[in-house]
């Protein structure tokens, strides 16, 4: 990767005549309406670089069985489509991948942290798109707001909040798939209520991949007469039944990519989720406001899975279960202490309860897990407590330059009981400093020129050592991860926002963790870079055109096996070299509305050796269609994989853990089609 060559480009680009916008370097995507009071932190594009917003237009009509799924219409975003029931995959970006061992990415709802332990992202699935305001991910190292599972960036999920309004959405489509959602707002004086209601359910794409799903939501805030005070209250719960159909291997997925193995007829996933947040945004003086966010988190999980080693071995049929419970506090305070000089300081605090247990049985079909375990292997109850602070001054000397140096550290401390009496302390960390600094500079009013760094950092999550360590056990220091990145953002005519950024992140000792297995492997030194291509542009009242294309490589610098084998200079597994996507949206006349939708990327190694092929590529094309019957009616038509493009999951067996040493298969659909009924009053 060369990055004297991207610079170049870059510095070209920012001395070239451009012409009208200044301040930042954020694109948006779709509408965004910005509601609220003065009360509140600074927003992320006033503050932040490499931010991307997508408004709820972009995303309130597109059908997924998955929210994380709408995320593939944003740029440079990796969709890790797993596919096995409610576990079904995840977003990723910055080539950090989806397979679970090293999660980057934080996840937020309504500004409340929502990633569970491991840092997967298992609550995104309790927000339907009906519900969604917009969505915001703000990539690179530099954004003080997190700490832990905030390694390369962050996405929040905005839901609507305000207004009044009854919107309804009914699909029916491909595989028997069902789903409604009902969105209802009422603003009546200084009350704002919002609820939600979302239901589906479908026969999947393959055999035994039956889903069912339903999610409930509720919102109630209310604002003083002089908008310096908004408080409000946030329910949600979530409940998932879903059949899993397993993985093939290369036999099986050419004989009938569809089929469910004989191993897996009872394997399947029964969750339940549930958030409780309380908001509270009030300006205290001219120029002073604070901002606080409590909550409460809850994850229970029940899943059963084969794996690909039967009948031999030790007892292969697994059943895990999860519950876990995150309380804490988000709180921040934000002055404006002069027109040039913005502060703001926030700490939060977070514990987590859980429990894990992993039971193993032996071989059979059907297997009856509700009977006595052939053993044991997880029966552990562990806690987590994060105390973080961070400190950001928005400084703008001149109009044209704006400085935003940040500071964060963060805290670690918590136990585990295991099995046998066992008890261990959560390894020692120590105060975890992440310096940050980002500079904005509007070299003319529609040319902004950007650089950032920044530091952020990964400790180890689950329930047993390393993480917690027992007797006899050695610790990992916390992996500490530097990035730097320069871009620029253009808007060379009314309408149109293009931004090309390049990019690299340093990890000191990089760990790959699955606290589901117990596997844990250092990594040693870490390199990720990468070039950021993308544009949207709005082509009069007709056309709406977007397009990206994010090169990028993550590889190991230094790393040994057990065994002693170096891995230097290999490619982190299941990192594709590129992504790219093409969007396009046009209106032919008051009533109709045609869209096009590209996601393309390319192949990846699966093991650590880089020694097996190349797979995991793939090139999707969506497309719709929408007439609208009256002002509050429409329907529309979506086709998904319009070319019936035959792609797959992959992933390699003897990956860490002593599989079958054979790349194993998840099929994706095939062309799909899907009826909705929409209707806003």
């Amino acid at each position: 990767m060369r990055t004297r060559l991207h610079l170049s480009m870059l510095l070209a680009l920012a001395c070239s005549p451009a012409l009208a916008q200044s301040g930042d370097s954020t694109i948006t995507l779709g509408k965004v309406d910005v509601r609220g009071t003065a009360a509140g932190p600074m927003l992320a594009n006033d503050v932040l670089t490499s931010v991307d917003v997508m408004g709820g237009d972009q995303v309130e009509d597109k059908h997924v069985m998955n929210s994380w799924e709408l995320l593939g219409q944003m740029p440079g975003i990796q969709l890790t489509e797993t596919g096995q029931g409610a576990e079904s995959g995840k977003a990723t970006f910055r080539a950090f991948n989806g397979e679970g061992y090293i999660n980057g990415i934080k996840t937020l709802i309504d500004g409340i942290p929502s990633n569970v332990n491991s840092g997967n992202q298992r609550f995104i699935d309790m927000v339907f798109p009906l519900e969604i305001d917009y969505i915001e991910v703000v990539r690179g190292t530099n954004d003080p707001r997190y700490g832990l599972h905030n390694i390369g960036g962050n996405i929040n999920f905005a839901t609507r909040q305000g207004g009044t309004y009854l919107d309804g959405r009914l699909t029916y489509g491909s595989f028997d798939t069902r789903e409604a959602q009902l969105a209802l707002g009422r603003e009546s004086g200084r009350i704002a209520q919002n609820y939600f209601v979302g239901v589906q359910a479908s026969d999947g794409h393959r055999d035994h991949a039956g889903s069912s799903k339903y999610t409930l939501a509720g919102k109630w805030f209310y604002s003083d007469e002089a908008e310096t005070l908004k408080a409000g209250l946030v329910a949600r719960a979530y409940h998932h039944e879903a059949d899993e159909s397993g993985f093939l291997t290369a036999g099986e997925l050419a004989a009938d990519r569809n089929q469910s193995p004989e191993k897996n007829a009872n394997d399947g996933d029964d969750r339940d989720m549930w958030h409780l947040g309380a908001h509270l945004d009030k300006v205290l003086a001219d120029g002073l406001s604070a901002s606080t966010k409590l909550y409460v988190n809850r994850y229970e999980d029940d899943r059963k899975v084969t794996f690909t080693r039967y009948p031999e071995g030790n007892a292969p049929r697994q059943r895990r279960q999860w519950d876990e419970r995150q309380t804490g506090m988000l709180s921040s305070l934000t002055w404006v202490a002069t027109e040039s000089v913005t502060m703001e300081a926030g700490a939060n605090f977070e514990r987590q309860d859980n429990a894990y247990r992993r039971y193993r049985y032996e071989f059979g079909v059907p297997t009856d897990f509700d009977a006595a375990p052939a053993r044991v292997q997880n029966d552990d109850r562990y806690t987590l407590e994060n105390i973080g602070a961070y400190v950001q001054v928005v400084f703008n000397p001149v109009e044209s330059v704006k400085i935003v140096p940040a500071l964060r550290v963060d805290r670690f401390s918590g136990s585990t009981h295991l099995p046998g009496g066992v008890r261990a302390a959560l390894q020692s960390y120590g105060w975890i400093r992440q310096p940050k600094l980002g500079v904005v500079y509007a070299v003319t009013p529609t040319a902004n020129l950007y650089a950032n760094w920044g530091r952020t950092f990964q400790v180890l999550t689950g329930s047993t050592a390393p993480a917690y360590l027992t007797e006899g056990q050695d610790g990992y220091r916390p992996s500490i991860n530097t990035g730097t990145e320069v871009g620029v953002k253009l808007s060379p005519v009314a309408g149109t926002e293009a931004r090309i950024a390049a990019w690299r992140q340093d990890a000191t000792d990089e760990v790959a963790n699955m606290p589901s297995t117990g596997t844990t492997v250092g990594l040693g030194q870490t390199r990720r870079q990468g070039l950021d291509m993308q544009v949207t542009s709005r082509l009069g009242e007709r056309w709406t055109l977007w397009a990206s294309h994010a090169i990028q490589e993550a590889k190991v610098v230094s790393a040994f096996t057990a065994d002693g084998v170096s891995l230097a200079g290999k490619e982190v597994f299941s990192t594709p070299r590129y992504i790219s996507t093409l969007g396009i949206d046009y209106r032919p006349g008051e009533r109709w509305k045609l869209g096009l939708q590209g996601r393309m990327q390319g192949d990846y190694y699966i093991d650590e050796f880089n020694a097996q092929d190349r797979y995991g590529g793939f090139k999707v094309l969506d497309v719709s269609a929408r007439y609208r019957l009256s002002d509050r009616f429409s329907i529309d038509l979506q086709v998904r994989n319009l070319a019936d493009h035959a792609y797959e999951y992959v992933w390699y067996d003897n990956f860490f853990w002593g599989g079958d040493d054979q790349p194993m298969f998840s099929a994706a659909p095939g062309r799909s089609a899907y009826v909705s009924f929409d209707m806003k009053l």
